[in-house]
């Protein structure tokens, strides 16, 4: 793993990311790359990759680059909408996610998420709305 801020250290044990085998690759303002693998904790009961799981992966990486962009001592950024289209199937492997962002605004921040193969083939395209909302006190 790459250097990752400092604010990241606590997150990256725990939770769902943990749970599934997500790992963080790249996390800057301007960029975040994951990967994921595809074994029994993320594989529907066909053997395929379970779209969820690549969702999953789209929001993980969209959150923690919309976190690098906002000052995390006053605000919290939090999924508000995300869709994806399934392109190609996987049943093993891993899987590499790429978010950059398309609007990083006052009050929100869309992500564009490209899940690819070990080939670079696209699995998965996703894009997410961040809803940046002041933290509670």
């Amino acid at each position: 793993m790459t250097a990752t801020p400092a604010w990241f250290g606590p997150l990256a044990s725990r939770g769902l990311p943990a749970t599934i085998g997500i790992e963080i690759i790249e996390l800057t303002p301007e960029r975040v790359v994951a990967t994921m693998p595809v074994d029994e904790r993320t594989r529907q009961p066909f053997g395929l990759l379970h779209g969820g799981a690549s969702l999953a992966l789209a929001e993980t990486v969209a959150s923690l680059g919309a976190a690098a962009n906002v000052d995390l001592e006053r605000f919290v950024a939090v999924g508000q909408e995300i869709n994806g289209n399934h392109l190609r199937a996987k049943t093993d492997g891993v899987v590499r996610a790429t978010a950059v962002p398309i609007h990083r605004g006052r009050t929100s921040q869309v992500w564009g998420i490209d899940i690819a193969d070990e080939q670079g083939r696209l699995v998965c395209v996703s894009r997410c709305t961040m809803a940046i909302i002041p933290r509670e006190r």
